[in-house]
């Protein structure tokens, strides 16, 4: 068996509000740049006479993402509904790495918005959000990944006359 590093465009986060509906599909916000999973320990460290005592402290992990911001995206809608209506949403960072089995390996939070900012450049305005978790993430696989997850920036072959429009609003021809 060969190890092979994760590909960070092979990355993408999901999210979901608590209210949606039970048996509801995760949503993937657009146009996503980066993402960065972070745990850290905050660090006991004391000095008394005997010396240094250093131990381990509270855990904290955050979630933070950049997008291009898209109005109407339902997955930027959800982060940014949970921030105004001050709800909690859920978060899943999903490797794209098929495992032997056939499941894609995920973390899983529950997480609130701390942040939600819009950086309005020349090109598209970029959308940066820090989602803190609450407790932990929890490790797991998902099995229901969509084809367009992972096909992200792929389409498939088509037949002449098959479809007609522009990748992205393509509809079938009749």
């Amino acid at each position: 068996m060969t190890v092979q590093p994760i590909e960070g465009k092979k990355v993408v986060y999901l999210v979901q509000a608590t209210n949606a509906a039970k048996g509801a599909k995760a949503l993937l916000p657009g146009f996503q740049t980066e993402g960065t999973w972070t745990r850290e320990h905050e660090a006991l460290d004391e000095q008394t006479k005997s010396g240094r005592i250093l131990g381990y402290g509270a855990k904290t992990e955050n979630f933070e993402l950049t997008l291009y911001a898209a109005p109407g995206d339902a997955g930027q809608e959800a982060i940014t509904n949970a921030y105004d209506h001050e709800e909690q949403v859920k978060v899943w960072r999903v490797e794209l790495q098929q495992n032997a089995d056939g499941t894609y390996p995920a973390r899983f939070g529950y997480s609130i918005i701390q942040s939600v900012a819009i950086s309005d450049a020349d090109s598209f305005a970029e959308l940066t959000v820090t989602l803190p978790v609450i407790g932990k993430t929890q490790p797991g696989t998902l099995t229901d990944i969509p084809e367009e997850l992972i096909n992200l920036a792929l389409y498939g072959f088509e037949n002449p006359g098959e479809k007609t429009g522009e990748l992205g609003t393509e509809p079938t021809a009749e």
